[in-house]
């Protein structure tokens, strides 16, 4: 691993490149979803998040983390994941100021239906412009950056 205090001209052309790349392919699975005519990736994370917690259940404080939203950005988008009945909230028996998020079935069933559209996006967007070394360095890579950012 190369470790340099400096910022060179090629680290940050890479950074940048980055950046854009994670912007607008995004942004091209977002039109994926619109297209479809499904909610958007806001909603996907929390529905997945959801999904993969034991019981389908987090405390709203412990799903703002996981999800890498802001407690005020998750609460409006709980409210409006609520209103189309794909979570529901509930309170949590040992602290009264605790809330939990829990999955419903339509949750499940909406997060399997925008899956479909996040897997074509990520395939057709990304995954077909790495061959398999190129995939293992970068997922080498980024777990060593995430690890680091997360200290």
């Amino acid at each position: 691993m190369t470790s340099t205090s400096q910022l060179d001209n090629q680290r940050n052309s890479v950074w940048r490149l980055f950046i854009t790349a994670n912007v607008k392919l995004l942004d091209r699975i977002g039109e994926k979803f619109s297209q479809a005519g499904l909610p958007s990736m806001d909603w996907y994370d929390v529905l997945l998040t959801l999904k993969e917690s034991p019981e389908h259940c987090l405390r709203l404080s412990e799903l703002a983390q996981k999800t890498l939203l802001s407690r005020s950005n998750l609460t409006h988008l709980v409210d409006r994941l609520e209103k189309a009945g794909l979570l529901y909230r509930k309170s949590c028996p040992s602290d009264r100021r605790g809330t939990y998020a829990v999955l419903t079935e339509a949750g499940l069933e909406m997060q399997q239906k925008m899956w479909k559209a996040y897997s074509e996006g990520i395939a057709e967007y990304f995954g077909c412009y790495l061959d398999d070394e190129e995939l293992q360095v970068m997922q080498r890579v980024l777990k060593r950056m995430l690890a680091a950012a997360s200290k």
